[in-house]
């Protein structure tokens, strides 16, 4: 199916070699996918994690389940590697 784009508020239909650049963008964008899933992953963790921050202190006594809570977080992205495995992934429940 060709693709199109606007110039000059003009509908032009993409040449071939458009045709081709476009493919190779629209190949690389799918192949960091799993990158961008796992990225967006450990950046709610991250979040996640310093949310809790507090609880670690030295003058804090940090409950059971928080520390579990706080290990499972860090653990969650370990053998994540793909787009659905990462869409699949249980996030453990804040105490």
């Amino acid at each position: 199916m060709p693709r199109f784009k606007m110039v000059d508020g003009e509908t032009i239909q993409l040449t071939a070699e458009e045709e081709t650049a476009r493919d190779a963008e629209e190949a690389t964008w799918a192949a960091g996918e799993n990158g961008r899933s796992l990225a967006d992953m450990r950046e709610t963790r991250n979040r996640l994690l310093a949310d809790t921050d507090f609880y670690a202190l030295s003058d804090v006594t940090m409950a059971d389940a928080m520390t579990t809570y706080r290990q499972d977080l860090r653990d969650l992205p370990a053998g994540k590697t793909t787009k659905a495995a990462v869409d699949g992934a249980t996030w453990p429940t804040k105490p």
